[in-house]
């Protein structure tokens, strides 16, 4: 594996000779700085494996320097160098988070020594974040939920907070957003996962209809009700019922659902005597529940019961990084369930995926890509599989850089060519980057750096 050492130092000699002695270590590449300043604005895009850095030094020092750039990269390695060394100054050093601390003069080959296992240990925190991202994200991926983008982080950091709870949650969010997948994996990361989630579909069910239905009924409750039937929050007992747009309720119902709440018992139709349950309540709506109360078509008290904890999901135009990580699992998806050998996505296809506003949200992209992949003609899907309506990306997008000057126009033109160029080469190798670069024809870590300019993750290819 590659090493990358960045050192730090106002002194010039120091710098090269310090140049010099880590040239020994094998595949190696090597960056130095003359300045706290500077070096922090290399970090990002250099992502140094170690910093070796002069504590003394004028603006920036040392220790600032360690701050700022575990800031930046906490898995650096960052040794410090000292000629006016102290035992207060080492121990500071080290409960800032410096790796070691080494005075001057100093043994050649003991530093050698200290910067070797600093590469190390840099790379096993690396490669052990890596492998915890992957192990969070493929359990997220087992529950149907994709998606890096913080909006959504967030979200999921609060499911994992209250699924162990038994609160009442309120999922908001256009239709389309994943809603119910929310529901689930409250319910999966639950003590009632061992039985299954009743899911009840409140506008599909006809208003007379629904309140048998929840609650149920005892024989001869009404015209046709020939024998006792169980509700659905009897058959939710010990689990969790997700009442789907709960919104579209009659106040009626809304009474009743009160009373399960408050005082968690139920009556059936007929009945004189009231049954005790222990259901979860997980709500949604696409609706303004809000607005709805002011017109007194949605019960206050209801709505305070329900919304001690309220999740807002976004539409999929305001997580736009989760595009692409969902289209490539519904390529997946629909590739093995179909049978089809569809690797991957055209420049042109990317593009369209990302900007298209996608007002059904997640499920209108989840039709689309079924569609894609059911009619796409060859290993790759192009725009026009995508859709049905002729989209000319390239012309549109001159017509926009007509309006600005040479340079400017030049610039775009050219940040667009490079990332297309990169996120078709990932597509086709699958997210290897190893083998993008190749094809590059440039060094890994060149590759790597365009990647990080523009924030293109080698797992959304994958």
């Amino acid at each position: 594996m590659k090493a990358s050492i960045l050192v730090v130092d106002d002194e010039p000699h120091m710098t090269r000779m310090l140049n010099r002695l880590f040239k020994q270590i094998s595949n190696v590449e090597i960056k130095t700085s003359l300045s706290g300043e500077e070096a922090l604005q290399l970090i990002p895009d250099f992502s140094p494996d170690v910093i070796v850095t002069d504590i003394k030094m004028e603006g920036i020092d040392g220790i600032t320097l360690l701050k700022k750039a575990l800031e930046i990269d906490s898995t650096i390695s960052i040794i410090l160098i000292t000629g006016y060394g102290t035992i207060e100054m080492a121990v500071e050093a080290l409960k800032s988070g410096a790796y070691d601390f080494i005075q001057k003069p100093f043994d050649s080959e003991h530093i050698l020594h200290v910067v070797k296992r600093a590469i190390e240990r840099t790379h096993l925190l690396r490669e052990n974040f890596c492998l915890k991202n992957q192990v969070v994200t493929c359990a997220w991926e087992k529950l149907g939920i994709i998606g890096e983008s913080p909006a959504i982080k967030r979200i999921l950091e609060v499911v994992e907070r209250i699924a162990p709870t038994d609160v009442p949650v309120l999922i908001r969010g256009e239709s389309g957003t994943g809603k119910e997948l929310i529901a689930r994996a409250i319910h999966v990361l639950s003590e009632r996962k061992d039985k299954e989630m009743v899911v009840v579909n409140c506008p599909a069910v006809p208003e007379h209809i629904l309140e048998s239905e929840l609650f149920g009924y005892l024989k001869g409750a009404f015209t046709g009700a020939n024998s006792d039937k169980k509700g659905l929050f009897q058959i939710a007992n010990g689990s969790t019922i997700f009442l789907d747009e709960i919104g579209d309720i009659s106040l009626n119902v809304q009474t009743k659902l009160l009373r399960v709440l408050q005082e968690k018992e139920i009556r059936p139709l007929g009945s004189t005597k009231t049954i005790s349950v222990d259901v979860r309540i997980i709500a949604s709506t696409n609706q303004d529940l809000e607005k709805k109360i002011k017109k007194g078509e949605f019960r206050e008290d209801l709505y305070y019961r329900l919304n001690v904890v309220t999740l807002e999901l976004p539409p999929l135009k305001e997580r736009k990084e989760d595009i692409l990580p969902l289209a490539y699992h519904f390529l997946r998806q629909y590739t093995e369930k179909y049978q089809r050998q569809v690797n991957g996505f055209s420049s042109e296809a990317i593009e369209y995926l990302v900007n298209n506003p996608w007002p059904g949200n997640i499920r209108e992209l989840q039709n689309v890509i079924r569609r894609a992949v059911l009619l796409c003609k060859g290993e790759e899907i192009k725009l026009w599989d995508l859709t049905e309506k002729k989209v000319e990306i390239l012309p549109h997008c001159f017509d926009m850089l007509f309006d600005k000057p040479y340079v400017e126009a030049k610039k775009e033109l050219v940040e667009k060519f490079s990332r297309n160029y990169i996120e078709r080469l990932l597509s086709k190798t699958k997210g290897n980057v190893t083998q993008a670069s190749r094809l590059a024809g440039m060094e890994r870590q060149a590759f790597q750096r365009l990647m990080r300019q523009f924030q293109i993750k080698s797992e959304d290819f994958r």
